[in-house]
Order: C-alpha cells, then sequence, then structure tokens
C-alpha cells in the first residue's frame, strides 16, 4: 500500500476513510450513524463581535499556573479569577475567559462561587482553554489527555462557560500523519461528551497546525456538530496570517486577538486589529473575540489600551 502523506489524509474528511487509509494498527470503524463532516456555520443576520479578554493576558500575575505555585509574580501584582473578572468588568469587557492554567481551587463549590460572581458583575464567561495533547500514542499518557479533557467540559458547563479551547499537541514517538488520526479520534470521544453537556470543543491553529490547510481539513474530519476553530490571529505561520484567518472565520467557534503576529519568519510584527475585525464581518461571525495579550510591554498598560482600540472597532463595524 503506498503511505499515507499528512497532505492526503488531511484530505480525508470521512472517518470510514480515515480508517482505511490508517492501516489494521490505527484503523477505526465509523460510527454507525456518523455526522456529516462540518460545514461552515451559516449564520444570519448581522455579523456581531462580542468583547472579551483572556486571562492569559495576565498569567505572570496569576499565583498558580498549571496547578504549581509561580513564584515569579511582581510585587503587588497578584490576582484571582475574582480580581480578573472585576478587572474585565472595569475594562467594558462583556466577557472573560477563564483560562484553565490559573484557578487556584477547581472543586465545584469553588467554580459555582466564580459562575455567581460573574453574573453579578454582569460579565459573561466566554469560554475556557486548557492546554491538552491528543498527539500521543495510543495508552496511559492519551488516555490522561482525554481524561483531562473531560474534566474541564464538565467544569465548564458548571461554569456556565460555552467553550474550550483544545489542542492538538506535539509528539516525537510518532510520524505526523499517525498523530493526525489520534488527534481525530479524541476530538471525537471528547465532541461526544461534550456536546451531552452543552459544550463546544474549538481546536485551535497551534503547535503542528500552523496554516489554514491543515486546520481545516482536520476539523472537518471530526464527526461531530461540536467542533469548530478557535480561531488564533497570531499563530499562523504562513506567508499570508490574514488569507489563513479569512479562510477560517467560517468556522469559528472562538476567536483570539494578538497584537503581534510573525507569519513565516521569526520576527514580531504589529497586527492589524482593524483589518482582522473586517476579516470577522466579512465572514459573517457572530460571537466572542478575545484579547489574549503576550507582547512585551507591560500588560497593566497594553492591555486597557488594546481593548480600547477593539472596543472603538468594534463599535464602528
Amino acid at each position: 500500500m503506498k503511505p499515507v502523506t499528512r497532505r492526503d489524509f488531511l484530505k480525508v474528511t470521512s472517518a470510514a476513510s480515515l480508517a482505511a487509509a490508517a492501516g489494521s494498527s490505527l484503523a477505526f470503524a465509523a460510527p454507525a450513524a456518523a455526522a456529516p463532516a462540518l460545514n461552515p456555520f451559516g449564520r444570519t443576520g448581522r455579523p456581531r463581535l462580542l468583547l472579551s479578554l483572556a486571562a492569559y493576558s495576565f498569567r505572570e500575575n496569576f499565583p498558580i499556573s498549571r496547578g504549581q505555585p509561580n513564584l515569579k509574580v511582581p510585587a503587588g501584582r497578584a490576582t484571582d479569577m475574582f480580581q480578573f473578572i472585576d478587572y474585565c468588568a472595569a475594562q467594558g469587557c462583556a466577557g472573560a475567559e477563564l483560562t484553565s492554567y490559573f484557578f487556584s481551587e477547581e472543586s465545584d463549590a469553588y467554580l459555582l462561587k466564580v459562575r455567581r460572581h460573574a453574573f453579578l458583575r454582569g460579565v459573561a464567561i466566554s469560554g475556557t482553554a486548557i492546554g491538552n495533547n491528543f498527539s500521543h500514542p495510543v495508552g496511559p499518557k492519551r488516555d490522561q489527555e482525554i481524561a483531562l479533557t473531560k474534566k474541564w467540559i464538565d467544569r465548564a458547563a458548571l461554569l456556565g462557560a460555552p467553550h474550550i479551547r483544545v489542542f492538538a499537541g506535539v509528539t516525537k514517538e510518532l510520524a505526523r500523519d499517525a498523530a493526525d488520526k489520534l488527534v481525530i479520534t479524541a476530538l471525537e470521544e471528547c465532541c461526544d461528551y461534550a456536546g451531552k453537556r452543552g459544550v463546544f470543543l474549538g481546536l485551535e491553529n497551534h503547535d503542528s497546525i500552523g496554516s489554514a490547510a491543515t486546520l481545516l481539513p482536520m476539523v472537518k474530519a471530526v464527526q461531530s456538530p461540536w467542533i469548530g476553530v478557535n480561531l488564533d490571529s497570531g499563530n499562523f505561520r504562513t506567508a499570508d496570517p490574514y488569507a489563513d484567518f479569512a479562510a477560517c472565520v467560517p468556522y469559528a467557534l472562538n476567536v483570539q486577538f494578538k497584537v503581534e503576529l510573525k507569519g513565516n519568519t521569526d520576527t514580531a510584527r504589529p497586527a492589524d486589529l482593524k483589518r482582522f475585525s473586517q476579516l470577522l464581518r466579512d465572514g459573517g461571525y457572530q460571537g466572542w473575540v478575545a484579547l489574549e495579550y503576550e507582547a512585551k510591554e507591560d500588560s497593566a498598560v497594553a492591555v486597557p489600551r488594546y481593548l480600547r482600540e477593539m472596543r472603538e472597532i468594534f463599535a464602528a463595524g
């Protein structure tokens, strides 16, 4: 049998075809009543850009990061999810993206306190984000990543968050073609779980996914109505990131704006937020656009300025 390249594989959008291409060691059966491949969401009416802010923008200020103490919190700058939500309210954000890495507690009682606080401040929890890796070989590591995702699906439902950002991940143990197949089956399993709780999973253009040409076929191959794109404006590693961004807008569940982009170079340059916003409008997007600030300027100074710019751009549309 002729080896299947990643490009060939990613053109396949049905689970049955994927099983045939994978060979006996990686084959998987199509579900008896498989959902059709993902099509553009086909939103009707005027575009709606809703302003949110990702907690990741203040990652240096959270005392807990990925379950470990953050010993580098600047003096007087420590914050928690309640204070972050207060900040979003003060900055006029309609939403807050609560990155999973920074929760100081993960009990049901704590998550319900966060949900209550956000509601009383008039701030919607636009989503959360996890750092999963679905590219591990079949075995305990991959099982742990799927379990992590399901755990955060439950937590997102408890928080009232409609969306979770997920990754495909990376691996040195498998060829990328083989890892992609495992990513898709993991996404299908997790989307089945998420759909029963009314939570969407958005696959981000991150790690091994640096272009619309790799992102969209992978998302389309997942047999679920609960999958889509978490569209990060700063992560396309192509000559024209704006073109890749535009191609993904019809499949976007959530958008994260970066203030810089690199494209296919190693040099960061300012992102044209107005141009990105127009591409969202042209694509008929309706939903959250979260500022995810990662540049070098102090976030305390830069974030309010960029939020003002985004608010003005959104209002002008």
